[in-house]
């Protein structure tokens, strides 16, 4: 599958006044520190998830192998909108050809929102033909309302009833806009956890794009802009993958002994990630990366740096070691020592697809026991909960919210007017393709 090369829009210099300026809003309205990335992160599954899964509502969709970002539509003031993307780096990259109109009145513009999704590329099977999309799976903000403390239903909701339905309809009114995007827009469908199956062998075999495993989410927890024990990334164990550090060590010549010899094949360390100092990030020795000599030569012939990048690696049990999968340029460290570990106890304790298929039942009847329902085979259509329907499924009926933490006033985040960019690339018409701009 085609992987993503370079992220979209023009990079907003870090540490500028925009930069600045730009963090700040997000950090004013996610009522977090703008200088980190604010999306939340999954933990691996492990066989205790199995529990989990049994005791609360978690939906469930395929894991898209795409780039992570988040979508920021910033409305000023004067009904200009600014529009961002925002990658694990928590660097900036503005945006043009897009305009998001309001949900009740689609001549208004959307207020600020925050959209948490994926970057993919999907190749037509019969053409051939390469789409960037966006698939988008939650939201923080959406039209100037912070919804992290509500639950995923309702998050969901807001999601496509305010976000991406209007862009939808405006979309299919003036096709001609999409020449001007950079990439095309979608909300992720997600389904019933105990609706797995459907999920291996329905919605995977119909991607356009990679995939990289399952994900689950709790139904009734709100938005953490962290690691969150909610979202739970599953890969069957032997694909299960670490991200470290790769550090190169060179012997010794043996003209010069206090020379390194780099024409010798060097000794691939593995260095796991340990948070911070003031800043700087601290690493320390963690184990070895195997590297057949073809795979050397192969590397050093394309001309990149190889030293000091963090590599994807996944355990190999036929040598036993660590073997290499790719390089993660679009994560800005390697995964923390403790998420480290607990992958590992995933790789021992893992989960393969039939344990998951076989726990299904169990799964679907302690659902429908939390909501009321009959016991036994749905006779419902399991559908995606983001395809149109008539009606909701039963199975993701509404769920009370969950009670906001006792820092947040009320349940709910709301933030006036903010002040106007000098950065705004709107020009042109005053009324664009319908919309007042």
């Amino acid at each position: 599958m085609v992987q993503i090369s370079e992220l979209p829009g023009t990079l907003v210099t870090r540490n500028s006044e925009q930069d600045q300026w730009v963090k700040g809003v997000v950090g004013k309205i996610c009522g977090v520190n703008g200088d980190r990335f604010p999306g939340s992160q999954p933990v691996s599954f492990g066989v205790r998830d199995l529990d989990k899964l049994e005791l609360q509502d978690f939906w469930v969709c395929e894991k898209s192998d795409g780039m992570r970002v988040l979508l920021f539509v910033n409305t000023l003031p004067s009904k200009e909108q600014l529009v961002y993307i925002i990658d694990r780096h928590n660097a900036y990259r503005q945006l043009d050809g897009f305009v998001f109109p309001h949900h009740m009145n689609p001549s208004a513009m959307l207020g600020n929102t925050i959209v948490d999704g994926e970057l993919v590329i999907d190749t037509d099977p019969k053409t051939r033909k390469n789409t960037m999309r966006f698939l988008a799976f939650d939201c923080l903000v959406v039209d100037n309302e912070n919804v992290m403390t509500k639950n995923l239903e309702k998050r969901y909701g807001r999601l496509k009833d305010f976000f991406h339905r209007p862009y939808a309809k405006m979309m299919r009114d003036y096709p001609h806009m999409a020449a001007s995007q950079p990439f095309h827009i979608k909300v992720k469908d997600v389904r019933p956890s105990y609706h797995v199956g459907t999920v291996f062998t329905e919605d995977i075999p119909a991607l356009q794009h990679g995939n990289d495993g399952l994900i689950y989410t709790c139904v009734t927890t709100p938005y953490v802009t962290a690691t969150d024990p909610n979202i739970i990334k599953w890969k069957p164990p032997s694909e299960n993958s670490i991200d470290f550090k790769l550090v190169l060590r060179f012997p010794p010549s043996s003209r010069q002994p206090n020379v390194p010899d780099f024409e010798a094949m060097p000794f691939f360390a593995l260095h796991v990630f340990c948070g911070d100092d003031r800043g700087v990030p601290k690493y320390e020795p963690f184990d070895e990366l195997y590297v057949e000599e073809q795979e050397w030569e192969t590397l050093k012939q394309t001309g990149e740096q190889i030293d000091d990048r963090i590599v994807e690696v996944h355990w190999d049990s036929s040598r036993p070691g660590w073997r290499m999968m790719r390089f993660r340029d679009d994560k800005p460290n390697g995964n923390f020592k403790a998420v480290v570990h607990n992958i590992m106890q995933s790789i021992e304790e893992g989960v393969e697809k039939e344990g998951l298929l076989a726990r299904s039942a169990a799964i679907r009847e302690a659902w429908k026991a939390r909501h009321g329902e009959p016991p036994g085979p749905s006779a419902r259509p399991t559908k995606p909960v983001g395809h149109p329907a008539p009606a909701p499924h039963p199975a993701v009926a509404a769920v009370a919210a969950r009670p906001p933490p006792p820092s947040v006033v009320g349940g709910e985040m709301r933030y006036g007017p903010l002040g106007p960019s000098k950065w705004s690339k709107v020009a042109g018409p005053l009324v664009f393709a319908g919309l007042n701009r």
